[in-house]
């Protein structure tokens, strides 16, 4: 092709379609408006510490796997990869915990040992979803959401009424145990919705969790990052950090350029694979494909209220990933997406990377990372997230039965008003927006605009949906439009 192509942002999503792009010829140029790469998946480095800002989950390996694959690499020859045993822990009450295990065989032992004749039942269950995860993660999401018939297959039209219930429906007919039902409830979590609003298609999730696997990268997901960073530089990539886009260039209805600290740099193509809002507003009204009532309309991911914790201690009864569903679930979902308040009280997750990795904490010390989900467009302030910490690691405390608050010896918060500094994310959401069954494939907004020639987007906000190996299809999925537009 051999045009030159200016990318705003680099996250996960940017630096696949980078790396896709330059493979076919094209000069590309990545403008990123913070002081390092990522987007969303940064890290922070503090006291012999250190954190993953935002992903923690490694999920889908298969789909790194395409995707180095496509450049005849593999994963290995930049990162290595620890399949995770337990996977994670789920904790209902004080010293009551359910632990997830790394293969479906010790799971339905689990299982089992909750609820007499489940095990059964999972099985069935997990072969339908691996079905699903076939047709989905290895054909449906390689596709670029442009026409509705993308979606019907000689598969899918045998599918069809899974894309009309929900994961909700479809867990609590087989599952009477409400502990075992909230299990096979939370991957759909990473989508964005919550199950009741989650076509049951979307049970490949559980494949993900149950038949393949959580994994860890040797010194954190920013490790993925890297790499595609080298991969993108050896292909002849340049990456402009500190630029953040002061405005895209259009004339006569066709994108030019784009103007970065003051400076305008022209190109043939401009893609962003920055917050696709943002982006629109980054052109005059006219040019602006979706309308602000459209995006209030449109069902968001929640945002995060997150804590990076530095322990002088081993922290005792959790594992790298541990989830705490001791209280009500319905009424913190309903805080997030019905009546949109800080939760009174909230679920949490942990991640404490340095059980597995000693590389990210000093000896004998913890990194802890905290999450609550939130509602995109809260009130933020300092004093609602020191209410929030005393709230968890209250509860933390007490469920996992030791004391870790006078261990700490720092701790760094993140949430809302910084994701809309950091990311310039709309409302400060932190996936994106949520794959219900009316923003699913080609109903969300689209890889190409309806309005300015040589104008593409990318990203979680877009086609496939949010989460990480979505966005590394999102930028394959971009890629191949654009040469499918510009071939001559």
């Amino acid at each position: 092709m051999n045009r030159s192509v200016s990318i705003i942002g680099s996250g996960f999503s940017a630096l696949a379609a980078a790396c896709y792009l330059a493979k076919d010829g094209n000069k590309v140029t990545i403008f990123e408006k913070n002081q390092t790469i990522g987007g969303r998946a940064r890290q922070l480095k503090k006291d012999g510490f250190t954190f993953d800002i935002g992903p923690t989950w490694y999920w889908m390996p298969d789909v790194f796997e395409r995707f180095f694959a496509d450049f005849n690499k593999l994963p290995s020859d930049y990162y290595q990869l620890e399949k995770l045993n337990p996977a994670y822990s789920v904790y209902f009450g004080q010293d009551d915990y359910i632990t997830i295990e790394d293969t479906l065989e010790k799971i339905c032992v689990a299982f089992e040992s909750e609820e007499t004749g489940s095990s059964k039942k999972l099985r069935k269950f997990i072969a339908n979803a691996q079905h699903n995860y076939n047709v989905a993660i290895k054909d449906l999401v390689y596709r670029p959401g442009i026409s509705p018939f993308e979606l019907m297959t000689p598969v899918t039209i045998k599918k069809i009424n899974q894309f009309f219930s929900t994961i909700k429906k479809d867990v609590r007919k087989e599952f009477k145990n409400d502990r075992l039902c909230k299990i096979l409830e939370f991957p759909v979590l990473f989508l964005g919705a919550k199950p009741d609003n989650t076509p049951s298609f979307y049970s490949f999730m559980n494949y993900a969790d149950f038949g393949i696997g959580t994994f860890h990268p040797k010194k954190g997901m920013y490790e993925v990052i890297l790499a595609m960073e080298t991969l993108a530089q050896s292909l002849g990539v340049t990456i402009k950090t500190q630029n953040p886009i002061d405005r895209i260039v259009v004339d006569k209805g066709e994108a030019i350029g784009i103007i970065s600290n003051g400076e305008t740099f022209i190109s043939d193509i401009i893609l962003s694979g920055a917050d696709y809002h943002h982006t629109e507003r980054l052109l005059d009204q006219k040019y602006r494909q979706y309308s602000e009532r459209y995006w209030e309309k449109k069902i968001f991911a929640p945002s995060s209220l997150l804590f990076y914790v530095g322990f002088d201690k081993k922290i005792k009864n959790v594992n790298h990933h541990t989830l705490f569903f001791d209280v009500d679930f319905d009424t913190h979902a309903k805080d997030i997406y019905d009546n949109p308040k800080w939760p009174e009280e909230p679920l949490f997750y942990a991640s404490f990377p340095s059980i597995t990795d000693n590389s990210t904490a000093p000896e004998g010390k913890e990194a802890g990372i905290f999450l609550i989900p939130l509602a995109p467009g809260l009130n933020d302030t300092n004093e609602l997230r020191e209410k929030y910490f005393n709230k968890i690691i209250s509860r933390f405390e007490n469920l996992t039965s030791q004391d870790v608050k006078q261990h700490i010896l720092f701790k760094e918060s993140f949430c809302v008003n910084d994701f809309v500094k950091d990311y310039n994310s709309y409302k400060g959401n932190a996936y994106g927006m949520a794959n219900t069954l009316m923003q699913t494939a080609f109903l969300r907004p689209k890889l190409k605009s309806k309005k300015v020639k040589n104008l593409y987007f990318t990203g979680q906000l877009t086609v496939p949906g949010p989460g990480v190996p979505p966005s590394l299809i999102s930028g394959k999925l971009v890629a191949e439009l654009i040469k499918k537009h510009h071939n001559n």
